[in-house]
């Protein structure tokens, strides 16, 4: 593994210093996609409550106690375990505003506090690998708990399924498992509470064959059973006795498994960003190439080049105006759509008979449900709009050649828009007079591929949350809690709150969205007129030499061209390495 990683960061930074000598405008954009791209890989903990969760990260972090067992977790907090040199908490609250010290988890956890998030940094040796995401326990995996822990999963490296050795997993557990499928490559499982149950490996043999039915994607993955509890036994143990004792909980496997997984999610990261700097060097090889040709000074080809820098030119000006209707178009399509599903979402919602004791945490749980279900229809409609806008404007062989400039365009012009209120990652931001509280930063931006695996094009979609701030509970309970008809009353203006937060982030970002569109386009028209107006000056320059000059520019042209192909044949090669990180899709 480690071969493959020093192979692929060595393709990624050999790319950069040639395009560095090259064109320093691609090689500022490669380096910034690369330092967004490589981020520290990130392992999902999902389950149903009461499967030892909780346990088993305190197991695979070597510190007993440190995540709460067996807490009643009520409120909607993530849990984030991160790297650190000695243990600090802090929280991120309802209302929004900067994150507050915490210097008790269980009560923060079991909601005494209200926080939407908790970040745990702690110097265990695991967490020098990847961070650990605990999800919410409250609901389990019903499906509107499900959403949310779904939304965390799709943006993470992997999965870390935790299931036990009571009973064979249960039906919420296997239509997770089902709709897990979609949203992500890594998975490993693990059945905890062996020490408690003799019979584990027959619950496990139960799983797999459940898996094989209901999300075959699944059933080849890793099952690691471990028992928290001697995992902890062993800690407080001394010599002989806390290697077999460790050895018993298998917990050192899982630890292992994870590692090797987040190895493998930082290949896929230099994957994804060696992909994108093939773009470019694909794109500077067809450059050389051109500049070789130049060198002889042919007046034949000095003519196509000039037919074809006007023909180029008639072709913005006659079709810029159809592709701006059609971009208009498909956009006011897609924002329509979107906001007649979130009306229905909200609609459903509203009639709900939810009952009067935890109403507002029934409320909060289900707006950022709808959030989440929102941000993933925001990501599918971009590249149906981009899709579309793209095909009209270039053939494959054209947009083959401008999508390192398209993506490197579209993450400025997306990144240049002003954050809600000063946010940049997703946090809460603000605090209305009905107690919403809203999220959307632009710092959790996604890369998306629309257009292939190979080099597709990157548009960031920032992710959207919503859920019910600390103003909401205050609301609330300013009213008689038992009285049903000042319930509905809350219950209204909270959702039609919502309703209308969302409906203008919506249309924001498809706004965002045709204004970048539009840049992108009309940045690789005008770039591609100056690369064909060189190309003539070079083809003039040329002419004007005598045989020994043009054989001096044929020879330096020709360097240059052997230059970008070394660097190409490299990256070829390492990506084809790397082919085997991503899983083959299924038939049928």
């Amino acid at each position: 593994m480690r071969d493959l990683t020093s192979v692929l960061d060595a393709a990624v930074r050999d790319a950069l210093v040639h395009l560095r000598t090259v064109d320093m405008d691609a090689a500022a954009d490669l380096a910034e996609l690369r330092r967004m791209r490589l981020t520290r890989p990130g392992v999902v903990v999902v389950g149903e409550t009461k499967r030892g969760k909780s346990s088993l990260i305190n197991a695979l972090l070597g510190v007993p106690g440190l995540s709460p067992v067996d807490a009643a977790v009520t409120t909607a907090a993530y849990l984030s375990f991160v790297p650190g040199s000695s243990l600090s908490m802090r929280a991120w609250l309802p209302e929004g505003g900067d994150p507050v010290p915490v210097d008790d988890l269980t009560a923060w956890a079991t909601g005494r506090h209200r926080a939407r998030r908790i970040e745990v940094t702690h110097p265990a040796p695991l967490l020098e690998y990847l961070t650990l995401l605990d999800t919410p326990g409250a609901g389990g995996l019903d499906p509107v708990h499900a959403t949310v822990a779904l939304d965390a999963v799709r943006r993470g490296t992997a999965l870390l399924f935790v299931a036990d050795a009571s009973a064979p997993l249960s039906k919420p557990e296997l239509d997770f498992l089902a709709e897990a499928t979609e949203r992500v490559d890594g998975v490993v499982f693990a059945l905890t509470k062996i020490d408690a149950y003799p019979e584990w490996r027959r619950i496990l043999e139960d799983d797999r064959g459940l898996l094989q039915s209901h999300a075959p994607r699944f059933a080849q993955a890793p099952w690691y059973p471990v028992s928290a509890r001697l995992a902890e036994l062993a800690l407080g143990a001394q010599g002989e006795r806390q290697g077999v004792l460790a050895d018993a909980s298998k917990v050192p496997d899982l630890q292992h498994a994870l590692i090797e997984l987040a190895g493998r999610g930082h290949q896929l990261q230099l994957a994804n960003v060696l992909r994108a700097a093939r773009g470019e060097l694909a794109r500077l090889d067809a450059l050389a190439e051109a500049r070789v040709a130049a060198a002889t000074g042919d007046p034949a080809r000095q003519a196509a080049l000039r037919t074809r820098r006007n023909e180029l030119a008639a072709r913005r000006r006659t079709e810029a105006r159809q592709w701006t209707l059609l971009l208009n178009a498909e956009v006011q399509r897609a924002r329509v759509s979107t906001i007649g599903h979130l009306r229905t979402s909200i609609g459903e919602i509203q009639q709900l008979e939810l009952p009067l004791t935890g109403l507002p945490e029934a409320v909060d749980i289900r707006l950022q449900a709808v959030a989440a279900d929102l941000s993933e229809r925001l990501e599918q409609s971009f590249a149906e709009v981009s899709e579309k806008v793209l095909a009209s404007a270039f053939d494959e062989e054209q947009l083959a050649g401008v999508l390192g400039r398209l993506n490197a365009t579209l993450r400025h012009t997306l990144a240049a828009a002003p954050p809600r209120d000063g946010s940049s990652d997703n946090l809460l931001i603000a605090l209305s007079a009905g107690g919403i509280a809203f999220m959307a930063g632009r710092g959790a931006a996604l890369g998306l591929s629309i257009l292939g695996a190979a080099g597709g094009l990157l548009i960031p979609v920032a992710g959207i949350g919503l859920g019910l701030a600390a103003g909401g509970y205050v609301l609330h309970r300013r009213r008689e809690h038992t009285d049903r008809q000042h319930a509905r009353v809350w219950l209204r203006d909270v959702l039609g709150e919502a309703r209308a937060a969302l409906a203008d982030e919506i249309t924001t970002r498809y706004t965002d969205l045709q204004y970048a569109l539009s840049v992108a386009l009309d940045d690789v028209a005008e770039r591609r007129l100056r690369e064909l107006d060189a190309q003539i000056a070079e083809v003039d320059a040329a002419a004007g030499e005598d045989a020994a000059g043009r054989a001096r520019r044929r020879a330096a042209a020709n360097q240059e061209l052997d230059a970008v192909r070394g660097r190409l044949r490299q990256v070829d090669e390492a990506l084809l390495r790397a082919r085997a990180l991503t899983p083959a899709p299924l038939e049928g």
